[in-house]
């Protein structure tokens, strides 16, 4: 009874995990339509509408005793001050690479991920890694040095995404605090910041609320919703799948993400990506060999 409880549990955060994944891979059609807006001022709506839509989600379950003693714990807010940061660059970057024409390189970030899950394993968790994990991580950084030499500069965006949201997966599956209140907390903590910086704004002249079209407003209200839940689905799958389970899952986001790069925004690719690219995913698909051959049960746990 007992493992047939824990199967349930595990196959469910899978799927809140997949679907998590799919919408991020979505994301670029989302923003892309906000990207007359300041990057920084998106990433303030996000955090004011999440905190919203997180209150209404904690009224609605009753959970407002549970979210004062995480307030009240250091270890709560010391985890989640640190992830609410990471998320927060996390988000920043990428709005900025989407809407200034990077979706191709914000892919290859999340395409990273898994790799830098793998370190974070070895190097955080202390987890053994076999000799194939090794040349993979190898692989993917000879990619990496190819992008830098062949192409000229260094992928920053796509660094940058890998290793705020991999740390920020670390964090979040050390959190004593469930989904929602996790969540709550890491929005709560960076609220202020944002108000002040919209109320900067709007004294400015520059902000964005109330002076753009209809769809415009609304599309920045609908921004914590479509923020919230996937976290939501991340943490939920986080606290209940492996850490590499998590890995795998993680390709669907960048997939997507790639293909809307390459064929519905039409970036370039060229033949100097393409061999670089081809190593990272070289990299990928000897660690996806490599976790299925060793763990055949992975996604079941």
């Amino acid at each position: 009874m007992a493992a047939s409880i824990h199967r349930s549990e595990t196959v469910r955060g899978a799927l809140a995990a997949a679907g998590c994944y799919l919408v991020w891979g979505l994301f670029p059609l989302y923003w892309k339509q906000l990207a007359s807006i300041n990057s920084v001022e998106l990433i303030a709506h996000r955090h004011l509408w999440s905190l919203l839509f997180v209150v209404g989600a904690i009224t609605a379950v009753r959970q407002w005793k549970a979210f004062g003693a995480a307030l009240r714990s250091r270890v709560a807010l010391g985890v989640h001050v640190s992830s609410g940061v990471l998320l927060t660059l996390n988000w920043l970057v990428f709005i900025w690479g989407v809407n200034h024409g990077h979706v191709v390189e914000a892919s290859l970030g999340y395409f990273l991920v898994p790799l830098v899950n793998v370190c974070l394993g070895r190097f955080a968790l202390h987890e053994h890694l076999r000799r194939a994990q090794w040349l993979a991580i190898g692989l993917a950084g000879v990619g990496v040095m190819l992008l830098v030499i062949r192409v000229g500069k260094l992928p920053w965006i796509a660094l940058s995404l890998a290793a705020t949201f991999g740390i920020y997966g670390l964090l979040r599956k050390r959190s004593p605090l469930g989904p929602l209140l996790g969540l709550g907390v890491e929005t709560l903590l960076l609220s202020p910041v944002a108000l002040a910086f919209l109320i900067w704004r709007e004294y400015a002249g520059a902000g964005a609320f109330g002076h753009g079209s209809t769809s415009i407003q609304v599309m920045l209200v609908c921004a914590g919703v479509v923020t919230a839940i996937p976290l939501l689905l991340f943490a939920y799958g986080a606290r209940r799948i492996r850490f590499t389970t998590l890995g795998l899952l993680q390709y669907i986001a960048p997939t997507v993400q790639f293909a809307l790069g390459t064929w519905v925004y039409g970036e370039p690719f060229t033949r100097q990506q393409a061999s670089a690219f081809a190593f990272i995913w070289a990299g990928l698909v000897l660690y996806t060999a490599d976790n299925l051959w060793n763990q055949p049960r992975l996604v079941m746990g």
